[in-house]
């Protein structure tokens, strides 16, 4: 086998391969002698099948099959050769013209063929132990709690059927049954029965909740709206509409008592440990965020050491899968570039540096966990797919199949958790001084690119 290579451009290789008709004939004729033991021709015993003959009837398939694993076996030895780490798989030109496609099938010419990779650059790794943190941190003070206690009496308070001839008012509850057209047409998703409104709730199109107050039982109204114009379903956004709704119900909302016989209620065995529950919620929260905050940080730290040319295909394949998600987005929402104070070409601009950073970050991280021999266990991807698998209940047996049959869908899972390995492994290494903040200083959000 020949290799020249033909090109060295940045992060572009390419390479001219010949591989002599000599050595692909040789190939086929093990790759014959193998097979001979297994076919059943008539007039010759198992294994007893001249070669000769076996290249008349299997020869240009066998010469095919061996095409493929040379070129194969060709090119992974170029890169293994060269310690190259691929960005892509390469891009392989064969012949195509019909006279040296047939010469080459027939063993009767060279195999001549380019390949064309795209490789990542050698990453010179910084020294970690330099990388100075602020780690923020709140504590959950009394008020959080009793706030978060609130709010779940606010979710579970009782409602009680108003008395007969009473009227909807603000904070109600009023079952419903409605029918929705626009311009006299019904639309999809516009009819529902027993659907419970609570007035002043504004879960329902704006203007909808506050043509329900003073609605009697068993009275039925035409209430006038138009669909927000960032309406999610965009067949509707803007739109007016009318619904005719029946009031099948009213309640009016009850107190709660926060006490034992309260807690109780939600399974709990007192008001004390509803409160260390609470607390222990807002722990979490609070930890999420300084875990996000802290991460940001060290991610910026790590952009900040490493700047290098990072793959144009990877590039370009991670802007267009951002900018379909913003276009996607903005036309979802009705919203212009102008709206968001920008234009397209600014706004591409912007997106592109995201993408840039967003690779070379997966380079550095992957590299450091290379190079710390940082894995994903089978222990923690059970546990993953595990957990996924419970956040559809009912389908546990399909979601587990799906996944386990599908390497893509196990890749996308087990990406975030090497992540994180990696963030601990550096966390560990780098100098992380602890600040106490305020609540509203650990939650400001944050004007950095991710």
């Amino acid at each position: 086998m020949q290799v020249t290579e033909t090109l060295s451009e940045g992060l572009k290789r390419e390479f001219k391969v010949v591989v002599p008709a000599a050595e692909l004939d040789a190939k086929v004729n093990a790759r014959l002698d193998e097979i001979k033991y297994r076919v059943r021709i008539n007039g010759f015993r198992p294994g007893k099948v001249p070669v000769a003959h076996l290249k008349r009837l299997y020869g240009r398939s066998t010469m095919a099959e061996v095409i493929e694993t040379t070129v194969r076996d060709a090119n992974n030895q170029i890169v293994s050769e060269r310690g190259y780490k691929l960005a892509a798989d390469p891009k392989v030109t064969l012949p195509t013209e019909q006279g040296a496609v047939e010469k080459l099938i027939a063993g009767e010419s060279d195999l001549d063929y380019t390949m064309a990779v795209e490789i990542v650059p050698a990453i010179t790794l910084a020294d970690f132990k330099t990388i100075k943190l602020t780690k923020l941190t709140t504590e959950v003070t009394d008020a959080e709690v009793e706030e978060g206690i609130a709010r779940i009496a606010e979710q579970n308070k009782p409602y009680t059927a108003k008395a007969e001839g009473e009227k909807a008012a603000k904070d109600d509850r009023v079952t419903i049954s409605y029918a929705g057209t626009i311009d006299g047409t019904p639309f999809e998703g516009g009819t529902g029965d027993d659907a419970a409104v609570l007035i002043g709730s504004n879960t329902f199109i704006p203007g909808f909740e506050d043509q329900l107050i003073g609605i009697g039982q068993g009275e039925t109204r035409t209430l006038k709206v138009k669909f927000p114009e960032h309406y999610g379903q965009q067949t509707l956004a803007g739109k007016d509409a009318e619904f005719v709704v029946t009031a099948k119900s009213i309640e009016a909302p009850g107190s709660v008592t926060v006490d034992d016989e309260f807690a109780k209620s939600l399974g709990l065995e007192s008001l004390a440990k509803l409160r260390d529950a609470v607390k222990d919620r807002i722990v979490r929260e609070h930890h999420g965020m300084t875990r996000q905050k802290l991460k940001r940080a060290l991610l910026d730290e790590l952009d900040k050491l490493h700047k290098f040319e990072p793959p144009p295909s990877l590039v370009e394949e991670e802007f267009d899968r951002v900018w379909k998600s913003v276009l996607s987005e903005m036309e979802n929402e009705k919203k212009t570039f102008a709206d968001e104070n920008t234009t397209e070409e600014k706004a591409k601009a912007e997106y592109r540096a995201i993408s840039e950073r967003r690779v070379r970050l997966g380079l550095v991280l992957a590299e450091i966990g290379e190079k710390n021999s940082i894995t994903v266990t089978d222990d923690e991807m059970n546990r993953a797919v595990m957990e996924r698998v419970r956040q559809f209940p009912g389908q546990e047996q399909k979601i587990y199949d799906y996944l386990r049959q599908n390497p893509q869908a196990l890749a996308a899972m087990r990406a975030p958790i090497f992540e994180e390995k990696v963030v601990d492994f550096l966390l560990e290494l780098a100098s992380v001084t602890e600040n106490k903040v305020a609540r509203e200083e650990l939650y400001k959000e944050d004007e950095s690119v991710t």
